[in-house]
C-alpha cells in the first residue's frame, strides 16, 4: 500500500473519530441522562417528605404521650424512622455516583448507571413508604382521640344494629331449602352458622369492651387501652355492616336452588377488527319448591361480545346449551361443557319419568315426551322445532356427558356419518336457518354441506354410520316437525371412541 493511501486513511480515521465524538455516539444515551436528572429531583423531594414525616411523628409522640403510651407499636417508630433516613442516605451516595458518571459521559458506563438508578429508586421508595406509613398511623390515633365521643356513639349504634338484627326470616328460608334439597342441608347450615357467629362476635366485642368504653367516656386516657378500644370498634363495625350483606348473600344462595337455566348459543358472527359476537338465549325455570310439578318459564335473548378464544372454542356449538344449571344446584355448580339443548331435562330410561316428562314406547321405539306445562320451555330450547329424543340418542349423550365431553349425535336420515347437533348438525341447520350466521353463509362453509366423503374422522363425530354422500341445507333432509311425533324405528347405532374433552370457562 502506498504512503499516500496510508496518509489518506489516517486522515479519514481522524475525521470519523471527531464526528463520532461530536455526535455523542460515545457518550451515555440521552434517555439515560434524562433519568439521572429525574432521579436527582425525586431524591430532593423525598428528602423533604421524609424529614417532614419524622418531625410530625416525633411531635405527636411528645404532645400525646398518654395516648401513645398505650400503643406498643408507637415505641418502635423513632427507630424505624431512623432506619428510613439511613436508607435515604445510602440512596444519596448513589446519586453522587450517578452525577460523576453523568459528567464523564462514557457509553461504557451505561450498565453501571442503570444498576445505580435501580438501586437508588429501591432505597428511596422503601424509605419514603416506611415513613409515610408511620406518619399515617400516628395521625390516625391522634384523630381517634380528638373524635372519641363520636366514635363511642358509633360503637353503640353498631351494637344496636347487631343486637336488634332479626335472623328469623333467613333461618326460615334456609330451613325450607334444607328440607327441599337435603343434599345442600349441610352447606346451608354452615352458612347460617357463620351468620350467627357474626352476631355472637359483635355481642362479645361489645361486652368485653365495657371497661374500655367507660374509661374513654370519662376521658381517662392515662389508663385507657386505645388498641383494645379500636379492636372492639372494628369488630362491631365489621359485624354491623356484614350482617345485612351476608344475609342477602345467603338468601341468594338459597334462591339459586329453585332455578334451572340454560344458555343456548342461537347465533354468532365475526365482526372484524378482532371483534366477535354471540347471541345467547337464556331459558330459566323457577320453582316454588322442590315438589312443584310446574315451573315458571322465562327467557331472555341478547347479543354479547366475546373474545376470539371463546368464539373459537364454541364455534361448533350453535344451537347447543353452552351452559346448564339444574335446580337444586348453586350457580357456581353450573355445567360448562356444551350439550344438545334440552337433553339435561330427560330422565334416565330406568327411572321412567320426572317432573318434566316421561318415556313412551311406540312403533318399536322408546322416545321422550314433555308434559304440556313445559311446552314453552321445550320450544325455547329446541327453537320451536322439537322432535322427540329417542332412547339411543339420549344414552349416547349420557355416555359422553359422564366423560365431560361434548356430544354431537348422528343424523339417522343421513347416508353419511354426519352430526345432528352443533354448528355442523343437520337439525341445527334447519332450526337456525334464519340466523345471522346462516344468512352470512355460515352453513355453506360446512365441509359436509356439499362434499361427499366420510365424517367419521372428524373430532365432532359421535356415533358411527355409513359413508355415502350427504348434502346439507334446503331440500337435503326432512324439516323437523314442531309438534311431538315418534321417531322412526331404527337399529341401535354403534359409538366410536370419544373425542378429546372440551371444557369451556364461564364468561
Amino acid at each position: 500500500m502506498s504512503r499516500s493511501i496510508l496518509k489518506f486513511l489516517a486522515v479519514l480515521l481522524g475525521v470519523l473519530i471527531v464526528v463520532v465524538f461530536f455526535a455523542g455516539l460515545d457518550g451515555l444515551p440521552r434517555s439515560l441522562r434524562a433519568q439521572i436528572g429525574q432521579e436527582r429531583s425525586a431524591f430532593a423531594s423525598s428528602q423533604k417528605q421524609l424529614h417532614a414525616a419524622q418531625d410530625e411523628v416525633l411531635a405527636n409522640l411528645r404532645s400525646e404521650s398518654d395516648l401513645f403510651r398505650a400503643i406498643p407499636a408507637s415505641q418502635e417508630w423513632p427507630g424505624q424512622l431512623s432506619q428510613a433516613l439511613g436508607d435515604l442516605q445510602l440512596a444519596s451516595h448513589d446519586i453522587e455516583q450517578l452525577a460523576a458518571l453523568e459528567k464523564q459521559n462514557r457509553r461504557q458506563d451505561r450498565q453501571q448507571v442503570e444498576t445505580l438508578l435501580a438501586q437508588e429508586r429501591a432505597l428511596r421508595g422503601k424509605a419514603v413508604d416506611q415513613a409515610a406509613g408511620i406518619q399515617k398511623e400516628a395521625a390516625h390515633w391522634v384523630d381517634l382521640k380528638r373524635h372519641l365521643p363520636e366514635e363511642l356513639q358509633r360503637m353503640e349504634q353498631d351494637y344496636n344494629t347487631i343486637h336488634g338484627f332479626d335472623l328469623a326470616p333467613i333461618t326460615a328460608t334456609v330451613q325450607k331449602a334444607e328440607t327441599d334439597w337435603p343434599e345442600k342441608a349441610r352447606n346451608l347450615e354452615k352458612r347460617l352458622g357463620d351468620l350467627r357467629d357474626v352476631v355472637t362476635q359483635g355481642e362479645t366485642a361489645w361486652q368485653s369492651s365495657a371497661e374500655t368504653r367507660r374509661l374513654a367516656a370519662a376521658g381517662d386516657l392515662a389508663h385507657l387501652d386505645f388498641a383494645a378500644l379500636v379492636a372492639a370498634d372494628n369488630a362491631l363495625k365489621t359485624a354491623a355492616a356484614g350482617l345485612p350483606a351476608e344475609t342477602q348473600k345467603l338468601e341468594k344462595h338459597s334462591a339459586q336452588l329453585y332455578v334451572a337455566w340454560d344458555k343456548i348459543l342461537v347465533d354468532m358472527e365475526p365482526r372484524g377488527n378482532n371483534q366477535y359476537g354471540q347471541k345467547i338465549r337464556t331459558v330459566q325455570t323457577h320453582f316454588a319448591d322442590a315438589s312443584s310439578k310446574t315451573g315458571e318459564v322465562t327467557s331472555d335473548e341478547k347479543w354479547v361480545n366475546v373474545s376470539q378464544a371463546v368464539y373459537e372454542a364454541q364455534k361448533n356449538d350453535l344451537g347447543m346449551a353452552i351452559e346448564h344449571k339444574p335446580e337444586g344446584k348453586y350457580e357456581a355448580e353450573a355445567e360448562h361443557v356444551a350439550q344438545p339443548a334440552g337433553f339435561a331435562y330427560v330422565a334416565p330410561p330406568s327411572q321412567g319419568s320426572n317432573q318434566y316428562g316421561y318415556w313412551d314406547h311406540r312403533n318399536g321405539s322408546d322416545f321422550w315426551v314433555f308434559y304440556g306445562q313445559y311446552a314453552l320451555m321445550r320450544d325455547l330450547l329446541w327453537n320451536h322445532q322439537y322432535q322427540p329424543v329417542d332412547r339411543y340418542d339420549w344414552e349416547g349423550y349420557r355416555t359422553y356427558q359422564s366423560r365431560g365431553q361434548t356430544y354431537y349425535g348422528r343424523d339417522a336420515t343421513s347416508s353419511q356419518s354426519a352430526p345432528r347437533y352443533g354448528t355442523q348438525g343437520s337439525a341445527t341447520q334447519n332450526r337456525y336457518s334464519g340466523s345471522t350466521f346462516a344468512k352470512g353463509g355460515g352453513f355453506k362453509d360446512s365441509r359436509y354441506a356439499t362434499k361427499s366423503g366420510s365424517y367419521s374422522d372428524s373430532k365432532y363425530a359421535t356415533p358411527g354410520g355409513d359413508r355415502t354422500p350427504k348434502k346439507f341445507g334446503s331440500g337435503s333432509s326432512r324439516p323437523e316437525q314442531p309438534h311431538a311425533s315418534p321417531p322412526p324405528s331404527r337399529p341401535r347405532p354403534t359409538y366410536r371412541p370419544p373425542s378429546a374433552p372440551r371444557r369451556f370457562g364461564k364468561r
